[in-house]
């Protein structure tokens, strides 16, 4: 099953087709050598390929020589950048993409892809990398669709689709490879106007080292910086994935250096960039595989059809490959995940979709620089603009949390306020300005303004400063400032940044009880808090 999506992938980077083999050969061997996952396969991935394939095609003929030695160089920048994330330890890395971006950012690659291989399908050259610009392409072209061609591509497609459905154990895509390469030799598929493969360089491949001008290699920088992330990503997301379902623990560092060597091994061997792919893992846990012993005997089914069977393979029709291809795209657009996102977080299904739109409009490398982007401006968003409570009669007369109100207290002269995230300089002044409107429109005068500091950890100078501030103003009111729930890491900064001295040590407690009970309010507090 692995086979077909390598030479696919091989396509996706313009790579020739036989350098999709050496994927799954030394940079396999390498991985499992390397690596700490049992469960993940390392090879050819689509994102990764699309995403070499989008600045390459630019800088040399795709299947070239020069285009050749520049993604072998591409993957030795990266397996560098990979063994220095390892050196420092950087695994954490991965987890500033969040699961909501990442199925976006994967979506947008699938609909990039599957319009990419459209052109395979229908027989249309497509002589662009921007999938807008496919779109436009296919539209004015459309005169010239090869029906055989799409013909074949559309058996193809609904084959596989159906056997995915009825039998997932099926390897179909292997069998449409088979069966594609036989019907070319038969029929004379390339006599009859349907692009083929074409000779395949058969054998193992030759050991050297990638060259590239000084120049070339700072171009090609921003695109193994990308890789990179992509890598650290997807890898990290599924070899956790895998990890988890069979109660294992895995080990991201471990992992990393696992991928240095097979992006290195992958640069030495004439192929391109490898990644931790989720399809190619899910379909070997599907076949069977629960250790990487699995891969090493794949890496040697690979030698085989490396020696013997390569000639086979120039028979293969492009529309065959692109049908496969195809339908590796669609499988990247995981519709569950988006229709639970909708459902359950709308805020964030619309993250993902606009993840998904920059890469389709823009181009994968932004699109990873969005998707990172978002992921963290998702979290400062939270952290600037944090949910906020306070305590309030309910109407039974008992105490209980509401949103935040100004115009609303939790008894005459007493409001408890609940500020959730760490204060630092983003949120301060939304900090201060909230206090101040609970306090100026508060029906009765307030005597008392307690800070349910549960939820604070850390307090920056800034934030520190404008705390400070406050509470020397509220001070001039014969307000007092009164902090509670404080652990101690809060405690010493607020000692360090001066508040303690200003409002008191007095007025610092580790528990709410003891700050009402020190204003003789406790048995007003029915709550249980």
């Amino acid at each position: 099953m692995n086979i077909p999506q390598v030479l696919g992938y091989a396509r996706i980077a313009g790579m020739p087709a036989v350098t999709g083999l050496y994927t799954v050969f030394l940079p396999l061997v390498a991985f499992a050598l390397f690596g700490a996952s049992r469960h993940l396969v390392v090879a050819a991935d689509s994102a990764t390929a699309t995403i070499l394939a989008s600045r390459l095609s630019s800088m040399a003929p795709i299947s070239s020589a020069e285009y050749i030695a520049l993604a072998g160089m591409v993957a030795l920048l990266t397996a560098a950048l990979l063994l220095v994330a390892r050196v420092f330890k950087l695994g954490f890395l991965a987890d500033f993409l969040s699961r909501t971006v990442l199925v976006g950012f994967l979506s947008g690659v699938g609909v990039q892809v599957g319009v990419a291989m459209l052109g395979d399908m229908t027989g249309i050259s497509l002589k662009s990398s921007n999938t807008a610009v496919q779109l436009g392409l296919l539209a004015q072209h459309l005169s010239q669709v090869h029906f055989v061609t799409l013909g074949v591509s559309l058996v193809v497609v609904t084959g596989i689709l159906s056997f995915k459905h009825f039998l997932p154990r099926f390897p179909a895509p292997f069998f449409a490879v088979v069966l594609g390469i036989a019907a070319s030799y038969v029929y004379d598929f390339a006599g009859h106007g349907i692009a083929v493969l074409g000779p395949v360089a058969g054998g193992l491949p030759s050991l050297h080292w990638p060259t590239a001008s000084w120049q070339e290699t700072l171009s090609l920088l921003p695109v193994a910086g990308s890789c990179f992330v992509m890598i650290l990503a997807q890898s990290a997301a599924t070899g956790r994935i895998f990890a988890q379902r069979y109660h294992e623990r895995g080990d991201e560092n471990a992992d990393i250096l696992g991928l240095a060597a097979a992006n290195a091994a992958a640069s030495v061997s004439g192929t391109f960039v490898v990644n931790g792919s989720p399809t190619q893992t899910a379909m070997a846990e599907l076949a069977g595989a629960r250790s990487q012993c699995a891969q090493l005997v794949f890496a040697g089914v690979v030698v085989v059809v490396l020696l013997f069977l390569s000639q086979s393979l120039q028979y293969l029709p492009h529309c065959v490959l692109g049908g496969i291809v195809f339908t590796i795209a669609i499988g990247l657009i995981d519709m569950k995940s988006l229709g639970a996102m909708r459902r359950e977080s709308p805020g964030e299904f619309t993250l993902a979709l606009v993840t998904a739109a920059a890469v389709v409009l823009v181009g994968v490398e932004h699109g990873i620089l969005l998707a990172i982007a978002l992921s963290l401006l998702r979290h400062v968003r939270h952290s600037y603009h944090p949910h906020t409570m306070m305590m309030a009669s309910g109407g039974d007369g008992r105490w209980q949390p509401v949103p935040t109100a100004p115009g609303t207290e939790t008894a005459p002269g007493l409001i408890i306020y609940r500020f959730d995230a760490d204060l630092f300089y983003a949120n301060e002044r939304f900090f201060v300005d909230e206090v101040h409107r609970l306090i100026d429109q508060a029906p009765s005068t307030v005597r008392w303004f307690v800070v349910d500091a549960g939820a604070i950890t850390d307090l920056d100078y800034s934030a520190a400063k404008s705390v400070r501030e406050l509470c020397d103003s509220l001070s001039q009111r014969d307000i007092s400032m009164i902090f509670a729930r404080v652990n101690p890491y809060l405690h010493s900064d607020l000692n360090r940044h001066g508040i303690a001295a200003v409002i008191g040590e007095e007025r610092i407690f580790a528990t709410l009880h003891q700050a009402l009970d020190s204003l003789g309010l406790i048995a007003a507090l029915h709550t249980g808090n």
